[in-house]
């Protein structure tokens, strides 16, 4: 875990200070437990009580919460933005969908843009990691990891507004509020194209090319959109076809 010691002023205000920077850079996530007390307060070199007022503070300020049995965690509904009004509102109509993917296609293009200038050596290792693993899971098991490998991408962009905004975007697509991936995937049978277009995207940044890098995640994005835009259209016609084949049991 990455806490450091705290070496002077008021020790739990440096506690509050170094968690928030933590869960503002990223490095600590919505849902992410943290040690034990006693780990935390030794790892950060405070007294117990100094750690507890500090966890105290951070709670009052919604960025902690403490489960009873489980111990404290960064707070889940950092990830949860949009009001459950809003997002039921985006749920039921196609024009959120399209604005949505059109929204990730400028928001990424500029992140991974950020990314091959910006990244860092060990930036680099963690986005061709997670590729790797997409590489090799089994048919149906990437969804996840095609969510943390953009994740990565996002966290590498080193722009915290974007990552936050782009977590906000991905909980959304991983309730399932806007798209199924997975119901795409089995229709079209196209998880070999989603993983060449991830491919190119990762090449692009491991060569920090900014413009190949910005091409292949717009060319990956225009690919969801017509993905979904004939998912829907097949949906619509075999509706057609139901309410035909009715109409002729019923001569």
């Amino acid at each position: 875990m990455p806490f450091q010691k705290i070496n002077a002023g008021k020790l739990s205000k440096s506690v509050v200070e170094q968690i928030e920077l933590l869960i503002l850079r990223g490095v600590l996530r919505p849902g992410e437990r943290l040690p034990s007390e006693r780990d935390l307060s030794d790892r950060m070199g405070v007294s117990r009580p100094s750690l507890r007022e500090a966890v105290s503070e951070l709670q009052e300020t919604g960025l902690l919460e403490t489960k009873a049995g489980s111990g404290i965690f960064v707070s889940d509904r950092l990830d949860s933005s949009f009001s459950p009004a809003l997002t039921g509102l985006l749920s039921r109509h196609d024009e959120a969908v399209y604005d949505y993917i059109d929204f990730r296609r400028d928001l990424e293009g500029l992140a991974v843009e950020r990314a091959a200038r910006m990244a860092s050596d060990t930036d680099l290792k963690v986005i061709d990691s997670i590729f790797k693993k997409m590489e090799a899971a089994p048919a149906g098991k990437g969804a996840d990891l095609d969510a943390d490998f953009h994740s990565a991408i996002v966290e590498a962009s080193h722009n915290v507004m974007i990552v936050h905004v782009m977590r906000a975007m991905y909980d959304l697509l991983k309730r399932g509020v806007l798209y199924n991936r997975k119901v795409i995937l089995q229709m079209y049978n196209t998880r070999a194209d989603l993983l060449q277009q991830h491919r190119e995207i990762n090449d692009g940044i491991q060569a920090r090319d900014p413009a190949r890098a910005r091409a292949a995640v717009e060319a990956h994005m225009d690919y969801v959109t017509q993905s979904y835009s004939d998912f829907r259209r097949a949906e619509r016609n075999e509706e057609v076809a139901r309410l035909r084949l009715e109409h002729e049991q019923e001569k």
